[in-house]
């Protein structure tokens, strides 16, 4: 289906259609909040940074959110400098170490972690003393086959894209 932008979010994302939602941003915090506006204070910042792009309008219409990224303590402070999109939809944290999810009190806790990972290296890596599930879940790594199938698939060549 080919479509204009404001079909995008008014027709689609505006009225419930959309299931998930995928977002990134350069902070996230223990509550899913997302920056990508601005690192320091609003009006005189270390960092301006592109904005929202959408993505405060997707967190704020999608059914739910995942949030995608890599775990790094200068990009998961406690708090956010500036809330572009709210975290109240975020179901998942996914990084490269293992999966955050929001608790009772909206809390992101680790709940599962990747083969070779300890609790230590990913606490290390966020901005709040993390909490961790009763039982964490074990993530297991892609096969040979599921390796070999994204690559051939998903091969940008292939897909025509520069």
């Amino acid at each position: 289906m080919v479509t204009s932008m404001a079909d995008v979010f008014q027709s689609f994302l505006q009225n419930g259609k959309i299931q998930i939602g995928f977002l990134g941003g350069a902070q996230v915090d223990k509550h899913g909040n997302i920056n990508t506006t601005v690192v320091g204070p609003y009006a005189s910042p270390k960092v301006r940074l592109p904005g929202s792009g959408g993505a405060s309008e997707i967190a704020a219409h999608a059914q739910r959110v995942l949030i995608v990224t890599k775990l790094d303590k200068r990009a998961f402070p406690e708090k956010v400098d500036f809330v572009t999109s709210n975290g109240k939809r975020v179901a998942k944290i996914i990084t490269n170490m293992g999966i955050l999810q929001p608790d009772d009190t909206g809390e992101m806790i680790l709940t599962a972690l990747y083969p070779g990972v300890a609790f230590e290296q990913v606490q290390a890596a966020v901005g709040w003393p993390l909490k961790q599930a009763p039982k964490l879940a074990e993530v297991s790594l892609p096969t040979e086959k599921e390796i070999k199938l994204l690559r051939e698939k998903l091969d940008p060549k292939r897909l025509h894209i520069k």
